[in-house]
């Protein structure tokens, strides 16, 4: 009969001194380790990594479009430093100064009218205020008042400054061409260099011959000036009667 002892009672037989006779035990059969595919098998997925929701370095970003905002209102352009879109003379149409003038009163050594050319601050009244009173003396002294064909041709001074309009020499070309006066009185150096197109100084401007259009014209002092400066008066009435003699001498009848 045999004693079948497992390992725990062996070693404790052992431990007492008592020597065990017979077959040794029957080694434990050795499990073998589960394959590893098994192991894997067994365990849950793991998440998909967060980067893997990122797109790749390599792809091209969106194109965002910009924020559009409204343009801004339309506002004028200021004028250039030193010039101006709007020259600063202009010229006003042509008016009879004397259209209740009785033609047959009217002298033959006038001519067939006049045209006058000067600067005003009462374009729609020429012969107002004190300037426009002391032509209308000079006028009257040459009796010019007794002529329904004399013309007034005001230049006005919108901002300060002399630049003329470029049009105005042909204007005045087109007023003396439908006009057809004897003579053209350019009064001042404002109206000379508009009309004329002359830049010299007023002195020499008064010596020489012009003509406008193929009509004669002479230049003399403005009335605004000689209100500033009365001891010019005897020139510009010597300036007035030279043109007087012009227009007898070319004998241009009425």
């Amino acid at each position: 009969m045999s004693l079948h002892l497992d390992a725990r009672q062996r070693a404790m037989l052992q431990e007492m001194g008592v020597t065990v006779w017979g077959p040794p035990p029957a080694a434990a059969p050795i499990t073998p380790p589960a394959p590893a595919t098994s192991a894997v098998a067994v365990q849950a997925p793991a998440p998909a990594p967060v980067a893997m929701a990122v797109p790749p370095r390599s792809a091209e970003p969106p194109v965002v479009a910009p924020l559009r905002t409204p343009p801004p209102s339309a506002a004028p352009v200021p004028p250039p430093a030193g010039g101006s879109t709007t020259p600063a003379l202009q010229l006003h149409t042509p008016q009879a100064l004397y259209p209740s003038a009785d033609p047959a009163q009217t002298p033959s050594s006038l001519g067939r009218g006049w045209l006058i050319v000067a600067e005003s601050l009462t374009p729609a009244d020429p012969l107002g205020r004190d300037a426009g009173r002391l032509l209308d003396n000079m006028l009257r002294a040459m009796q010019l008042h007794k002529h329904p064909r004399v013309y007034f041709a005001a230049l006005e001074r919108s901002t300060p400054g002399a630049e003329a309009s470029p049009h105005i020499p042909t204007t005045l070309a087109d007023a003396v061409a439908t006009l057809q006066p004897a003579m053209v009185l350019v009064l001042g150096h404002v109206a000379a260099r508009a009309a004329l197109g002359r830049t010299e100084p007023l002195g020499r401007l008064r010596a020489g011959p012009h003509q406008l259009a193929g009509c004669p014209a002479v230049v003399t002092y403005d009335p605004a000036f000689l209100l500033r400066s009365q001891d010019t008066k005897a020139a510009a009435w010597a300036d007035l009667c030279h043109a007087l003699a012009l227009v007898r001498g070319t004998g241009a009848g009425a």
